[in-house]
């Protein structure tokens, strides 16, 4: 071979390798594993926003993606399906709770895990800190407290007397028990009578929430940050209405329901921003160096056709604040 054609061929040698490399980069099917505390018709919507996010960033189903998604409702069920999705070798794995981060951590120390809105991940255990994770964990976190704590003040702000609030949570999730923790104080400051409801399966809301509501009486409901009672806001908010009772929650979707306020950050936002980690993860980059992010938008949102059918008068401090009214 003349010193031409050598040259020749090494030349198309290397214009030839990086095509070869960008095709077997783009011929990669990605797998990703998600947690999903909830019935697949109760999170079909909000796993629509994921997929959608997903599509956005030219990830598609079938070509270049699968999702694998687990539904559950008990963290035995979670910590099963945790285990389940590692065998698979998946290249992510999506939480939403606490209790289904943990489950995820437990069964892995290696595969990267995406939070989409767990509640103070440090305190948890999860990552070293929100800069440095340090860990295969990364994604957003929520801190619940600070936002549990004003949601107590704009509920004391509507009720004209000091009131006995019934606190609706799941106790068997872990992100649970430090959140009656910190109301404590607070309440004390207040004046207000704080009663815990432990609500851990779907039949409780229907059985322990509407025997409760007759029976204590209280003067309003605070639901705190569970997917169980996320996706049975419009039945708490449906109960709270019938026993004339403002109940105040973390999501906008509680006020869509019928509930009276909300405060707290998009959860739509959190979804889209966790599609968000997943893609830079699969692109290569460690958990442990992208730090974990906070929501620094929170909207208190109002529905006043709800205030109406409770013959209930919102103070202008609470109307002036709002982000949103719905009527």
């Amino acid at each position: 071979m003349s010193l031409r054609s050598l040259t020749l061929a090494l030349m198309l040698c290397l214009l030839v390798a990086p095509l070869a490399g960008e095709a077997q980069q783009t011929g990669k099917v990605y797998r990703i594993g998600s947690l999903v505390p909830g019935t697949a018709a109760a999170s079909a919507p909000l796993i629509a926003v994921f997929r959608q996010a997903l599509t956005g960033l030219g990830y598609i189903e079938g070509k270049n993606l699968v999702i694998e998604l687990r539904y559950s409702e008990t963290a035995e069920s979670q910590a099963q399906d945790a285990e389940e999705l590692v065998r698979l070798g998946v290249d992510v794995i999506v939480v939403t709770t606490s209790t289904s981060a943990l489950a995820a951590q437990r069964a892995t120390k290696t595969i990267p895990i995406v939070m989409v809105s767990v509640g103070n991940p440090v305190q948890a255990g999860l990552v070293e800190s929100l800069a440095r994770p340090s860990r295969n964990i990364t994604g957003n976190a929520v801190l619940f407290e600070e936002l549990t704590i004003k949601q107590l003040d704009f509920m004391t702000q509507t009720l004209v007397k000091p009131p006995r609030i019934l606190v609706l949570g799941n106790w068997s999730n872990s992100g649970t028990p430090p959140l009656w923790r910190t109301l404590q104080s607070p309440a004390r400051d207040l004046s207000v009578r704080l009663e815990p409801l432990d609500l851990r399966t779907p039949e409780d809301v229907d059985t322990l929430l509407a025997t409760a509501l007759g029976r204590q009486r209280p003067d309003a409901l605070l639901v705190l940050a569970d997917p169980l009672l996320f996706f049975r806001y419009a039945r708490i908010a449906d109960l709270a209405l019938n026993h004339r009772l403002p109940a105040i929650g973390y999501w906008r979707e509680f006020v869509v329901a019928g509930g009276l306020m909300s405060y707290g950050p998009n959860v739509v936002e959190l979804i889209r921003r966790s599609a968000w980690y997943v893609d830079k993860i699969l692109k290569g980059a460690k958990p442990a160096d992208l730090p974990v992010e906070q929501p620094t938008k929170f909207d208190l949102v109002v529905n006043l056709k709800t205030a109406k059918a409770l013959g209930l008068t919102l103070p202008q401090s609470i109307l002036l604040r709002a982000d949103q009214v719905i009527e």
